[in-house]
């Protein structure tokens, strides 16, 4: 007989859309049952657990004015792109000035979520019967899925997903590939020039690459500026692009592909130093990984390389193993709610943290 909590939500996952997605509820005097696999809260920013993906030298990509929550700032002493340690603190502290932190039931996944009528059947892995919810929302975040893609052949070497690379100590003396140049992909990229003997990094597309900081500052604050004072987006694109070619040039002139794209149209490249250590050699750029052949790769040129470690940073799955995937995703596997977080024609199942904004996610979800 499932149990009745029928006056209440249930909310899925502590990391930081958990989190604000609680003190909100909290706020409006919304009952919740908040559950989190984990031991500890922070989801991908606790570095260390089951669940996160960040590395040892992990930072943040956009800066702290436009990563903080807006009703709680980050601390003045943080520097302009805090690193993983501090944005744990960080939320840690979040928690605790609002209470949150004894809310939270800590070892507890979520095995089951199914509509039944107008409320959601939960079905957790203490072995008590299923629950009964008035409603649902899912934050488990979706940087825990390795998303592994699938190359013809064998490989005598190593091959990891980025998720699973934490120190430079595996790289040290290695022919390292790393496959993918998102901006973990790039980060470590940039890890293995300084360690590795031998760096390479495949591409499949051209991209646009921004530095971290222009004239001094954080350059997301730059482009919030220009769209604070209603600048068009085809003038935002022209004045960046004049700017960043400036402070570094195309990336072609550094023997990288051209962006298949406008800058914009998707999340461009924050990094200061890729740039720098493709043109001093210590990187270099290869095309799309086709074959593994032993001990060697083939990439769709022909060429072909000796390796000893492969680094896959080729991203994540969007994943909800306690959902039936069809009510969420599509037939790709692309999320097919509306803005990503409402799921039509259900008006009691939220999703948060699957929105993709140009500036952090964090003050989006704690409106």
């Amino acid at each position: 007989m499932p149990q009745d909590h029928s006056a209440k939500y249930c909310l899925i996952g502590a990391g930081p859309a958990g989190l604000t997605v609680a003190k909100n509820f909290v706020s409006q005097g919304i009952a919740l049952d908040w559950f989190e696999r984990e031991a500890d809260l922070g989801g991908n920013w606790h570095y260390g657990q089951a669940s996160s993906s960040v590395y040892a030298s992990t930072h943040l990509i956009s800066s702290k004015r436009l990563t903080e929550y807006t009703d709680f700032p980050m601390p003045a002493e943080y520097p302009p792109y805090p690193s993983h340690r501090q944005v744990l603190d960080y939320l840690r502290s979040y928690a605790e000035h609002f209470d949150l932190t004894g809310r939270i039931t800590f070892n507890t996944s979520v095995e089951r979520v199914e509509p039944v009528g107008d409320q959601w059947q939960v079905t957790l892995d203490d072995g008590q019967p299923p629950r009964r919810y008035q409603g649902v929302v899912v934050a488990n975040g979706h940087h825990w899925d390795p998303l592994l893609p699938q190359f013809p052949g064998e490989f005598s070497g190593r091959i990891i997903h980025s998720k699973d690379y934490k120190t430079p100590d595996i790289l040290a003396g290695k022919r390292v590939l790393v496959v993918g140049a998102g901006n973990s992909g790039c980060d470590i990229a940039v890890e293995a020039a300084q360690h590795a003997e031998e760096t390479y990094l495949s591409l499949r597309r051209g991209y646009h690459f921004l530095p971290k900081f222009l004239h001094g500052r954080p350059i997301d604050i730059c482009n919030e500026n220009m769209q604070r004072w209603r600048v068009p987006l085809w003038l935002q694109r022209w004045v960046s692009g004049v700017m960043v070619r400036i402070a570094l040039g195309r990336p072609q002139r550094y023997g990288l592909p051209a962006p298949d794209h406008r800058l914009f149209e998707t999340h461009p490249i924050i990094n200061s130093q890729l740039l720098y250590y493709v043109g001093h050699g210590r990187i270099r750029v290869k095309p799309t990984l086709e074959c593994l052949c032993g001990e060697r790769v083939r990439f769709r040129d022909g060429s072909e390389l000796p390796l000893d470690l492969i680094i896959l940073a080729t991203g994540y799955r969007v994943s909800f193993p306690f959902l039936d995937s069809s009510l969420v995703l599509d037939e790709s596997q692309n999320p097919k709610q509306f803005l990503n977080a409402i799921q039509p024609p259900y008006d009691n199942f939220f999703d948060a943290g699957l929105m993709q904004p140009k500036i952090d996610i964090w003050g989006v979800v704690g409106r």
